[in-house]
């Protein structure tokens, strides 16, 4: 029986290492863009981390023509009416970087009080099929942003995120250890539970 092949619609070479970990164990071979040069980069301009998701997972699946995942994920700061949000990647504008984007976050939230620094972290990833079937599965994890990033570990607002109920934060926690409690995982146990139920 020929091994099921995905592509990961991204080129985060940290988002790819954390769901090639996640999905590890799998009798699936993970593919990337890295594999199809040819594929172009999607921009992703819709409103919703589900919209952004689906639009990268279908664009590379048709250029491809294999079944591809895309993840749309970031930051959503209550006292910021949910900023970053789907900006969470280019918060800070052109040229932004997870340094910039993590001082610009600061900033906007100098001024809040611990009971005001709460938020989450959602993960939506999506799955879509060449003959045009499209499944999404969503994580969310809810936390504290710290006043100063803490931990070298991760990636993007990692240093910042403190989870609920402690006091490291994603940056100073081991891959593993990330991944037992993150969005991401979540939703990512969500696509194992529906490749293993109808793709195998």
């Amino acid at each position: 029986m020929k091994t099921m092949e995905i592509v990961l619609a991204t080129r985060n070479k940290k988002k790819i290492e954390e769901m090639q970990r996640i999905l590890d164990g799998m009798e699936i071979t993970i593919l990337t863009l890295e594999d199809f040069p040819s594929c172009l980069d999607v921009e992703e301009d819709k409103d919703s981390f589900e919209g952004n998701a689906i639009k990268k997972a279908v664009a590379i699946s048709n250029c491809t023509n294999k079944i591809a995942v895309s993840d749309d994920s970031g930051l959503e700061v209550y006292a910021l009416n949910g900023a970053p949000g789907v900006k969470s990647a280019r918060y800070s504008g052109a040229g932004a970087n997870d340094n910039a984007n993590n001082k610009k976050l600061l900033a906007d939230m100098k001024d809040l009080p611990t009971e005001k620094r709460s938020g989450r972290f959602v993960c939506v990833i999506a799955l879509a099929h060449p003959e045009g079937e499209i499944y999404t599965f969503q994580g969310t994890i809810e936390g504290r942003i710290g006043e100063y990033p803490c931990g070298t570990m991760g990636f993007g607002y990692d240093a910042l995120f403190h989870p609920k109920g402690l006091e490291k934060t994603f940056g100073q926690m081991a891959p593993q250890e990330k991944d037992a409690l993150s969005h991401r995982n979540e939703a990512l146990k969500k696509l194992k539970d529906h490749i293993k139920s109808h793709l195998y």
